[in-house]
């Protein structure tokens, strides 16, 4: 089993996703804690969860309750959109299916840029949301939730990062999230501000799980 973050005698976590992207950043923003951290890249048998929620709260409370009680272990699951207020708050919970159930990045981002062409940058404010739920098998939960603003770029830049990053412009340091470094994204996005949140209270609550 591949573990990342591996404490001896520590207490387990098992990242409820087998998105790549997820999965490192979870272990580059939660590493340093006394925790093992697994995820579902490890277990194949593991139940899918539909993500039909009308919030993220809802999709990510979903999974990381069902996969700890499947798996006897404290379960962490995120459930993330990018919100745009030139579309209504659009994508939102549904960012990831935005242009079909098969989570097709370059198809969302396309999709995104088409419903955003002839509109001004200075209407394309946008922001990421991540909301995170901790479960415990006995359906205990912890919950936080971090967001950040930037704006819609009209055409994608960089090669790093997953999903929406791309196209989405901090612009204090004027680079899309695809062209952070890891460390940079890693203080500044909507995963790594919700991880802040959760990080002190984390041990403590997988612990007694």
């Amino acid at each position: 089993m591949v573990r990342l973050g591996a404490h001896v005698d520590s207490a387990t976590v098992l990242i409820a996703t087998t998105n790549r992207g997820k999965i490192r950043e979870f272990g580059e923003l939660l590493g340093n804690l006394p925790l093992t951290l697994t995820s579902l890249a490890e277990f194949p048998g593991a139940p899918v969860v539909p993500e039909d929620g009308a919030t993220y709260a809802a999709n990510a409370t979903a999974k990381a309750v069902t996969i700890a009680r499947w798996s006897d272990c404290v379960a962490l699951a995120d459930d993330s959109g990018l919100e745009v207020d030139a579309l209504g708050g659009a994508p939102g919970v549904h960012s990831a299916r935005y242009a079909g159930a098969e989570q097709d990045s370059r198809a969302n981002v396309a999709r995104l840029l088409e419903a955003l062409a002839g509109v001004p940058s200075e209407k394309r404010t946008a922001r990421f949301r991540c909301v995170i739920v901790v479960a415990r098998p006995d359906g205990v939960t912890l919950t936080v939730e971090g967001s950040c603003e930037g704006w819609i770029l009209e055409a994608p830049r960089g090669t790093s990062g997953f999903g929406y990053d791309p196209v989405f412009l901090d612009l204090p340091s004027g680079l899309s999230f695809a062209e952070m470094p890891a460390g940079m994204k890693n203080r500044l996005s909507h995963r790594a501000r919700a991880c802040m949140a959760l990080a002190p209270r984390l041990v403590d609550f997988a612990r007694v799980g």
